[in-house]
């Protein structure tokens, strides 16, 4: 058995591409999209048509409204193609406005609605700031389930659980880029590795958190750099894996055992902990690396938002 199928009898495995000509071969059972994975998929020539479709039947919408159509219609053939959900971002620049990233997800989710997709199939991404957060409880009040992605601490995971999202995507590549860029000539890559790489640590204490006091919200570990990454992590609720190291999973023969396991959570000594706003944003600005790249990544995903504003006004 290859490691990509027994990674499967541990964890759901998500495909995290805007490419969906490359999913069937891995068959997943979700997928994850964001504003630099559509942005990459629109400037390949398979895909430019579908860029062009979004405009043309869509002539005089407004600059935003063109974005969450092209986003919906990516969505919509991606969904065509596996069994279970797909995960679509709201605009980043709206990252720290909670009215409005819950107005822009409940037309997001309207628009899939449209073309017939029923809402337990969508998952909508917001990026997992105080106000993200807050519009996320809203959302799921509303019955709109959601992703926090950009999640880098655990004071994030833990307001997360307090505000009863359907998931989170706790970064571990990132993690391990910030840690070994600090390190500099220190870092040594065989002694970080497996179950003793930063990003991964930071998803086994979030799983075990979540799985030690009942929190419902599911754990999807994302931003992978390598297959050890992933195989040290297997056994959690969710990974979302790029096809390029879903390729490498799918040719390797190397055993796989679940590193992950919920009773073994319920057995640790583990304090509850619940933040008010005061608090996660103190424990956030103790964090250096969560601070850091939580405002690298939401940078990185309004420039490429902006990307994808010129293609489609051109």
């Amino acid at each position: 058995m290859n490691q990509l199928d027994a990674l499967k009898l541990y964890s759901t495995v998500v495909a995290d591409t805007g490419d969906f000509q490359q999913i069937s071969g891995f068959q997943p059972q979700d997928a994850t999209t964001n504003p630099s994975l559509i942005l990459k998929a629109v400037q390949m020539p398979a895909y430019q048509q579908l860029l062009q479709d979004t405009v043309s039947r869509h002539t005089g919408a407004s600059l935003d409204e063109m974005m969450d159509r092209l986003l919906v219609n990516f969505g919509c053939r991606i969904l065509a193609l596996i069994p279970g959900r797909v995960s679509t971002e709201v605009d980043a620049r709206l990252s720290f406005d909670t009215a409005a990233t819950v107005a822009r997800a409940q037309r997001i989710m309207a628009l899939y609605q449209n073309e017939g997709i029923d809402k337990a199939r969508v998952l909508i991404k917001i990026a997992a700031t105080w106000e993200g957060i807050e519009a996320a409880a809203q959302l799921e009040r509303q019955g709109i389930h959601t992703n926090l992605t950009l999640l880098f601490s655990f004071a994030q995971a833990v307001a997360c659980g307090d505000a009863g999202v359907k998931l989170i995507s706790p970064f571990v590549g990132r993690i391990y880029d910030w840690h070994k860029k600090a390190a500099g000539a220190q870092w040594d890559e065989s002694a970080r590795a497996g179950v003793n790489d930063p990003g991964v640590q930071s998803v086994h204490r979030i799983y075990h958190h979540y799985k030690k006091h009942g929190i419902a919200t599911e754990v999807m570990g994302a931003s992978f750099r390598n297959t050890g990454q992933i195989i040290a992590l297997a056994g959690c609720d969710l990974l979302t894996i790029s096809p390029e190291l879903l390729a490498q999973l799918q040719s390797s023969q190397a055993p796989v055992q679940a590193a992950l396991k919920p009773e073994r959570a319920k057995a640790m000594d583990l304090p509850e902990l619940h933040l008010n706003q005061a608090q996660f944003r103190f424990a956030m600005n103790e964090d250096a690396m969560a601070g850091d790249k939580l405002a690298e990544g939401i940078r990185a995903f309004c420039a490429d938002a902006r990307k994808l504003d010129a293609l489609l006004s051109a």
